[in-house]
C-alpha cells in the first residue's frame, strides 16, 4: 500500500509534514522561506517553495522525487525557488533521467505568474478552483482566500484521516476559526510580535495565531514566517498566553507525522 521512498528505502505510513524553509520575506543565512514538505503513501507534495527551498528540499528528498506542488500565491517569499526546480529538471532529463511533467497547482488571478509556472515538457501550471476541492495524490485540498496584498490562500489538507491547516500569508479574519476548526496541526503565520498592528502589511502577531489555534481547538500550533527582528522565542511565550496547547517554533527540518 505504501511506495518505498526513492531515497532511502523508508516507508512512510503517516501523514508526515517536514518544515523546509519558515523565514518571512527573505532567507536569512543558509535558510530558506516559507516551503513546507507534505508526505503520504509514498506521495511527496511541497507546499510553497521559496527563497533557498530547492536546496534545503534535497536534504529531505531529491527533487525528482517532487510528485506536486501547490502554491498559495505569487509573492517571491513563497515562489522564489520555482525556477530553479525547473530547472533542476530540466537537467535531470536532459542527462537521461525519465522524469514525468511535475504539476504545479496556483491560482489563476494573476494571469502572468500563473503562466510561469509552466515550463514545456517540465512543468505544468494547473489552476485550483478556491472554491472547491483539490485532489493530489492522496491530498485533500480546500481552500479560503486570506486578507494580503496579493489574492492569497490558505490550505486545509487531508489524507490518511488527519488535517493541516495552513494559513500563507494573512492578516488576522474571524473565518479562520472554522477554517482550522479541529485541524490536527495549525501552521500560522507569525510576522509580527503581540501588541504591533500586523493588519496593513497582511501578517498576524503571535496573539492572533494564539486565538485562531485556541478558538478552532487545533492539536498543534507552528508559528511560522518568522520576523528577522526581535527574540523568536518571545512569540511562543506570548501565544501561550491564549493558547494551550503544544506550541512550536518553525525551523527547518521541524516534522509531525501521525
Amino acid at each position: 500500500m505504501y511506495d518505498e521512498d526513492k531515497t532511502n528505502g523508508r516507508r512512510e505510513q503517516k501523514m508526515k509534514v517536514t518544515v523546509i524553509g519558515y523565514w518571512g520575506g527573505f532567507p536569512a543565512a543558509n535558510e530558506a522561506t516559507s516551503a513546507y514538505l507534505f508526505e503520504h503513501d509514498g506521495f511527496r507534495l511541497l507546499v510553497d517553495c521559496g527563497s533557498g527551498a530547492l536546496a534545503k528540499l534535497q536534504n529531505y528528498t531529491a527533487v525528482e522525487n517532487l510528485d506536486a506542488v501547490v502554491i498559495s500565491h505569487y509573492h517571491y517569499d513563497h515562489i522564489a525557488d520555482i525556477g530553479p526546480i525547473q530547472y533542476a529538471r530540466l537537467i535531470q532529463k536532459n542527462l537521461g533521467a525519465d522524469l514525468p511533467v511535475l504539476p504545479i497547482y496556483g491560482h489563476a488571478e494573476d494571469e502572468a505568474a500563473f503562466s510561469r509556472l509552466t515550463h514545456s515538457g517540465i512543468t505544468e501550471g494547473r489552476a485550483y478552483d478556491p472554491n472547491g476541492t483539490l485532489a493530489v495524490g492522496p491530498f485533500s485540498i480546500t481552500f479560503m482566500k486570506t486578507v494580503h496584498p496579493v489574492p492569497c490562500y490558505a490550505m486545509r489538507i487531508t489524507a490518511g484521516g488527519k488535517t493541516v491547516v495552513y494559513t500563507a500569508d494573512s492578516s488576522y479574519i474571524p473565518e479562520f476559526l472554522s477554517f482550522a476548526k479541529g485541524a490536527d496541526l495549525f501552521i500560522c503565520e507569525c510576522n509580527f510580535y503581540a501588541g504591533q498592528n500586523a493588519a496593513p502589511a497582511g501578517h498576524m502577531t503571535s496573539e492572533e495565531a494564539a486565538a485562531i489555534a485556541e478558538g478552532a481547538r487545533v492539536g498543534e500550533l507552528w508559528l511560522t514566517h518568522l520576523p528577522h527582528v526581535g527574540r523568536h522565542e518571545q512569540l511562543v511565550e506570548e501565544a501561550g498566553r491564549t493558547f494551550r496547547g503544544v506550541i512550536r517554533l518553525a525551523r527547518t527540518g521541524l516534522t509531525w507525522a501521525q
